[in-house]
């Protein structure tokens, strides 16, 4: 019998509000979902007003539970819903039982060469290898009772300071944190008027949190190259800290154009890029300054991988939201000064975990920082009272 010798996988959908990785799964009158913020169907007015209304929030987060014969237990929260479900346990699953846990690189390989066929480089299906990479992780540090970012390596620093991404950015700041970023609300649908209206906007949130303190945009892949620019120019005097994510993640080149006509303005882009190939070429065109992998989307190892392409070329990863998963990376990374935050309050104005109910004692920032403790794997314990539906095939 071996400690490392995985017997079963079951995955469950989170039925239970607000609780997992799909972080868009809010009530009705909550800010990320229902309020005007540009996006990719923001160009039709009918879809404009909220993004529940075209779907951003219909596939649900899972949770993924792996177990070895030596009777250990890892799991994590992932994104994708019933697709992701039906993709673990009627292909993947069959790389994974009777395999050793500790073959992190391996087994992600077999089950990411195993998909191509219909996976792409992003979306669901590299969301649920991401999923059972982050659970083998786990695993693997509740086995050796180590935490997970002593297995990355160990920590670089103490605590991690933290930016907020939300709506209220002077109460972040009085809260100690490093920065805040705040959603675009218009974009090229809305034509001219949209763009000054933008422009009042972040003249105003700069007036509100000073002149220094680190203000940031996050665009939603809602962009054209040519509107970018314009926005760039327009909010130039309020000083951006940096505009994220302003084209979808299939145009890569097109970040190049931009960076070329704006250089002043720092660029970063990556919350929807899944893999090191969507990478590759905006690090080798040095086309954004900041990359951006979510770390429930692309898994532990492949952000490490990532990291280390980055290296090269002196940019920066700032993981993108990922909760406990960007902490324990984050900790362990010389290549990230700061971590994100999302607050995840109906309003903004309360600091809740980022993945909601589903466990008890994520950790959330204080005064503006992230402490992890010694907790074996990613530290987090299931909260028993959320609902989870197991999926069979």
């Amino acid at each position: 019998m071996s400690d490392y010798k995985i017997s079963k996988i079951k995955v469950s959908v989170v039925k239970t509000q607000s609780a997992g990785a799909d972080y868009t799964d809010h009530a009705e009158g909550h800010w990320i979902n229902d309020r005007i913020i540009a996006n990719p169907m923001s160009v039709y007015k009918e879809y404009q007003h909220s993004r529940s209304s075209w779907g951003m929030d219909v596939l649900k987060g899972i949770f993924i539970q792996i177990y070895t014969e030596g009777g250990h237990e890892g799991f994590a929260t992932a994104y994708g819903g019933y697709l992701s479900t039906w993709v673990i346990k009627k292909h993947l699953e069959r790389f994974l039982i009777g395999a050793d846990a500790r073959n992190f690189n391996k087994l992600y390989d077999q089950m990411y060469r195993s998909a191509i066929p219909y996976s792409g480089q992003n979306g669901v299906v590299i969301n649920a290898i991401a999923g059972i990479n982050l659970a083998m992780w786990d695993l693997v540090g509740k086995i050796k009772n180590e935490p997970v970012y002593n297995l990355i390596g160990g920590k670089v620093r103490d605590k991690l300071h933290t930016y907020v991404t939300g709506v209220q950015p002077k109460m972040y700041k009085e809260w100690g944190h490093f920065g805040a970023k705040y959603p675009l609300p218009y974009g090229p649908g809305d034509g001219p008027s949209g763009l000054k209206k933008n422009q009042e906007i972040f003249m105003e949130l700069r007036k509100e949190v000073g002149k220094d303190y680190p203000l940031m945009i996050d665009c939603y892949m809602a962009l054209s190259v040519p509107y970018a620019i314009d926005l760039a120019n327009a909010l130039r005097e309020s000083n951006i800290y940096w505009i994220e994510e302003v084209l979808p993640p299939h145009d890569l080149e097109s970040h190049k154009y931009i960076k070329r006509a704006c250089p002043w303005q720092r660029w970063t882009t990556g919350e929807h890029t899944n893999t090191r190939y969507g990478f590759k070429k905006l690090l080798e065109d040095k086309s954004v300054d900041i990359i951006q992998p979510d770390v429930t989307l692309c898994g532990l190892s492949e952000v490490i991988r990532i990291m280390n392409m980055a290296s090269a070329y002196d940019v920066t990863v700032i993981p993108h939201c990922s909760g406990v998963y960007a902490y324990n990376f984050g900790i362990a990374s010389e290549m990230t000064p700061i971590n994100e935050f999302i607050n995840l309050s109906p309003n903004g104005d309360k600091i809740v975990p980022v993945f909601g109910k589903i466990f008890t004692d994520e950790p959330v920032p204080k005064d503006g920082y992230i402490s992890l403790s010694d907790k074996p794997g990613f530290g987090v314990t299931l909260n028993k009272e959320v609902e989870l539906e197991e999926v069979k095939f």
